[in-house]
């Protein structure tokens, strides 16, 4: 084993000879040989061994092998300078294995040392980035899992850093290529981490790029196979694929085969789903999905047959009124529950395609169908006139960290999502239903509206008391929403608000969908007396209007 001063001494010559060191090959053997010295020789051979690497092609292999055995050395200090000069390796044929080496390297729990490899890594990258992915794809797919998940968090946290010149079209077209062969077996956690690196590509970020997204997304979620509800795993996968997708849909991208898979396999097992993730309301979950998506969905074969899937389901939130006793009281112990977060996801989801078909509650064969349904958004929409007002005085004059309290937070949640219902509900009390209004749902963030155009219901989430609107035809979406008073309103009986459902916020989960916070269950009760004010006012109401009506024809 060579001495230091045997190093320094062959150092100086293959120094003095520079470009025909190569005609030295016993003082870079020398060199070589001490990898296998003590602490201080492995040092210098650290160092000297990649200085000279470039004149010994013959010695290649000997030369990283040697490196390489000094990148594992027991000595932090060793590890660490070896690392650091191994990029000087990366020529020609040599640099997918020093690449496939640093990628192996990532493993390291040793900070400093980690932050080396991955700057040596990002080094390789500029000097050959379709030989640095060759690396960093093998370990992916062939790599022990704590190398293949650090190579993969690598991809997805480095790759945006990288200025074009070097991620040109022919190295994200590999990157696509790679990523589809992972794809075929990876755990949701990796699919998400491949769905963030291959949705930052530049040349995936056109109509067609996202596209073709969305295709990779619905292979990965097995659209083509059966449903199980009862399997969590299979549910998961859904889950985690819809999730990725829906940023991607837009009027050019539409989500129609998705919207159809929910339709069809999804809504009719919705009570039985279960949840992959404790704590997760797994229906309220899968209908936000279903109501993001249905915004984009294109021309449906099945349109009807689906879109009455959807009805059918949101029926089962809209309940029909309780019957009244002779004495006037409720016959039934026990009135209905009003899911709004539910309702909201339902109703939403069928207006957006209730307008792709606008016959389908007008048709003769369904006036039965619309009869039962006004009864049901009528009756919805008393409880929801009183709900809103309780909600906005309660709001009334806080601002600012009076409402960042928890307790103000799901309040204006719930404020947003009885408005977007409310506008909704107007919509279809239309004569015939109509289908043109627009809301933000409530979990989204409010866009800003073009100036010039009208402002919809996310407007009414705001914490002061709503204005007056000015005298005149014109409707402003704040408004809440009168049922009309007619045959069916006097048999819709009291309304106890004690048994409201409660309001869930959107809900987080470890998979990190799209800004959610934690369910939490804060049931809003509201005064008996109100309900006894509303309809009493109501009859009042109706008495004017005949009272008028009389005097008018006498």
């Amino acid at each position: 084993m060579p001495t230091v001063e045997e190093l320094y001494r062959n150092y100086g010559i293959l120094a003095d000879a520079t470009e025909t060191a190569g005609q030295h090959k016993d003082a870079y053997q020398v060199i070589l040989d001490g990898v296998k010295g003590g602490a201080k020789e492995k040092r210098l051979a650290a160092q000297f061994i990649p200085k000279f690497f470039k004149h010994f092609p013959e010695l290649a292999d000997s030369a990283i092998n040697a490196q390489l055995d000094l990148c594992e050395d027991e000595d932090v200090s060793i590890r660490r300078q070896a690392i650091k000069e191994l990029p000087q390796f990366a020529t020609g044929d040599n640099l997918p294995r020093v690449a496939d080496i640093l990628t192996q390297l990532l493993q390291s729990d040793d900070s400093a040392e980690f932050n080396l490899v991955n700057n040596a890594l990002l080094s390789i990258f500029k000097m050959d980035a379709k030989g640095t992915l060759g690396g960093l794809f093998s370990q992916i797919l062939q790599g022990e899992d704590i190398v293949r998940e650090r190579a993969i968090k690598f991809l997805s946290t480095k790759l945006k850093t990288l200025p074009e010149e070097v991620l040109t079209k022919e190295v994200e077209e590999l990157i696509l290529t790679e990523s589809k062969k992972v794809l075929e077996d990876v755990t949701g956690e990796e699919f998400v981490l491949f769905m963030k690196i291959l949705s930052g590509l530049k040349s995936l970020q056109t109509v067609s790029g996202r596209q073709q997204l969305v295709e990779l997304v619905a292979e990965q979620a097995d659209l083509e196979q059966t449903f199980n509800p009862s399997d969590p795993d299979c549910v998961d996968r859904l889950l985690q694929c819809t999730r990725q997708a829906v940023p991607l849909f837009s009027k050019n991208v539409h989500s129609t085969r998705f919207v159809t898979y929910f339709c069809e396999h999804v809504l009719p097992n919705l009570s039985s789903l279960t949840t992959p993730v404790e704590g997760l309301d797994i229906q309220l979950e899968v209908l936000k999905l279903l109501a993001e998506m249905s915004s984009f969905c294109g021309d449906m074969e099945k349109l009807e047959s689906n879109l009455k899937k959807l009805f059918d389901k949101l029926l089962e939130y809209m309940p029909l009124p309780p019957e009244e006793a002779e004495n006037g009281e409720n016959a039934g112990n026990e009135e209905p529950k009003l899911q709004f977060s539910y309702v909201e996801c339902l109703l939403y989801s069928f207006h957006q395609l209730g307008r792709k078909l606008p016959d389908f509650l007008t048709s003769k064969l369904n006036a039965e169908k619309l009869k039962d349904f006004k009864i049901r958004l009528q009756y919805f929409a008393r409880g929801l006139q009183v709900y809103i007002r309780q909600l906005r005085l309660a709001l009334q004059g806080k601002t600012g960290e009076a409402l960042k309290t928890e307790e103000n937070k799901i309040k204006v949640v719930a404020l947003k999502i009885t408005n977007n219902i409310n506008v909704l509900i107007k919509d279809l009390f239309h004569i015939p239903p109509s289908y043109k209004s627009t809301v933000t749902l409530s979990w989204k963030p409010v866009q800003k509206a073009d100036s010039g155009q009208k402002r919809t219901s996310e407007d009414t989430t705001s914490s002061s008391p709503p204005k007056k609107a000015p005298a005149g035809p014109k409707r402003d979406a704040r408004q809440i929403y009168n049922p009309p008073s007619g045959k069916y309103s006097s048999n819709l009986g009291n309304f106890s608000y004690g048994e409201l459902e409660t309001l869930e916020e959107p809900c987080s989960v470890n998979y990190t969908p799209l800004g959610r916070m934690s369910v939490k269950q804060v049931p809003f009760q509201v005064l008996s007396r109100s309900r006894i004010c509303c309809h009493d006012f109501f009859h009042v109401i109706v008495s004017i209007f005949f009272l008028i009506t009389g005097l008018i024809i006498g």
